[in-house]
């Protein structure tokens, strides 16, 4: 079963940042329950005390649930919850005249007098607030904040407060409001910016697969067009000969032949080098990519000197471990080692997120792709958790002995 450490590790950057947003405004509900509410208790006493402490509760559910609507809204999950940002206005209006009506009609004292300002100030500060997060145009948001701090001074006028008191109550609803209206605002576009930028990170890993995909298909028409395009003359201009009888047609076969022997040496270049990995542009290769995600990458050992299937073995491994750290974990440093010792070529890859191979460690098309790849050599490859919060994967490939030519044996692969 797995606890709030490993819940919080399976969610993604941007499902972590908003699930950060979603609880610091249920916070602020909580904070004006607790703060407002409890010391409104402590100082009206228990009967206005208590009508004060359940408004402001009520108050408060309203704006936590407005609060989590809007964010679903802004994320584009549900539509605007216009009935409810209604309702959390109407609420707030209500609470703030109820609040001083409680201190104009209770039994004098000054602890009511000021336990029901509290309340006055308070919900409007917390409904102006929440209520911005439900907006998108931003004079909206500052109409809803000098609007709530207007209606907080007009109150003067019907019930003769001193001109200073309103003026004071104007000038903190309007500071007070403003600030969470802006905490509102900056929340909403941190979070749509970092979704944004989770999806730009996942085109860019597209675009350079359509990359890839389109030098290949450029490779294989600058080979393939050419001799295609002499074999059909060829084999036209042999047609011609033939219904003359002419023995040239014997020779221009002979050639369309030789350049389709050609042709296939050239194709199973082409894909020769497009399938083996050059090891040492690999690692600088998932080191850029990796910096370039915001994760410390650190690559010890030298490629120099391995031979040649084993550089393209290895960095097959490399491509596969980087691309599974960028989509599959959340890490901040990322470990790349190489090392040669007692015959063999070790690399390993560690991480402190939880990416995995294929997810999960279930066999998938990355393993699937490695086995493929490296199912010429005989060698093994690890990948698990190495310690809390860790992930490593380790690629072991024996080197040819000195002098020898390298061969290809058989790889076993176990994870």
């Amino acid at each position: 079963m797995r606890g709030p450490v490993g819940w919080w590790r399976g969610k993604s950057t941007p499902a972590k940042v908003e699930t950060y947003t979603r609880w610091s405004f249920h916070s602020f509900a909580v904070a004006e329950g607790a703060v407002f509410g409890l010391s409104v208790l402590r100082q009206a006493g228990p009967w206005p005390g208590t009508w004060l402490l359940l408004m402001v509760c009520g108050h408060a559910l309203t704006c936590a649930v407005t609060a989590a609507r809007a964010l679903d809204w802004t994320r584009g999950r549900r539509p605007q919850p216009v009935r409810l940002l209604w309702t959390l206005a109407g609420a707030t209006a209500v609470v703030a005249v109820a609040a001083i009506g409680i201190a104009e009609r209770a039994p004098g004292s000054d602890g009511v007098v000021t336990a029901a300002g509290m309340v006055f100030g308070g919900v409007l500060i917390f409904g102006a607030g929440t209520i911005a997060l439900g907006v998108r145009d931003r004079r909206r948001v500052v109409a809803i904040v000098v609007g709530f701090a207007v209606g907080a001074g007009l109150y003067a006028f019907p019930l003769d407060v001193p001109g200073l008191t309103a003026l004071s109550t104007t000038v903190m609803v309007l500071i007070g409001a403003g600030f969470l209206a802006f905490t509102s605002v900056f929340s909403v576009w941190l979070l749509n910016a970092v979704y944004e930028l989770d999806e730009a990170r996942e085109t860019r890993t597209r675009l350079a697969v359509a990359e890839e995909r389109l030098r290949f298909g450029r490779d294989l028409h600058d080979v393939m067009g050419r001799n295609l395009a002499v074999i059909a003359l060829k084999a036209e201009l042999a047609v011609q000969l033939g219904r003359r009888g002419r023995p040239e047609a014997v020779e221009q076969m002979i050639e369309v032949q030789r350049l389709a022997q050609e042709s296939q040496r050239e194709v199973r270049a082409v894909v020769r080098g497009y399938r083996e990995a050059d090891l040492a542009a690999e690692l600088a290769g998932a080191q850029g990519v990796l910096a370039a995600a915001g994760i410390d990458c650190a690559v010890t050992g030298s490629p120099a000197g391995l031979p040649a299937p084993v550089q393209s073995a290895l960095g097959w491994v490399v491509r596969e471990a980087a691309t599974n750290v960028l989509r599959h974990g959340d890490a901040r440093r990322c470990a790349v080692s190489l090392r040669v010792a007692d015959g063999r070529a070790e690399l390993s890859v560690e991480n402190d997120g939880v990416g995995e191979i294929s997810g999960g460690g279930r066999p998938g098309s990355g393993l699937a792709g490695l086995r493929e790849r490296l199912s010429e050599l005989d060698g093994t490859l690890r990948a698990g958790p190495a310690g809390r919060g860790r992930f490593r994967l380790t690629a072991e490939v024996p080197l040819p002995p000195a002098g020898t030519a390298a061969t290809r044996p058989t790889i076993e692969v176990t994870a």
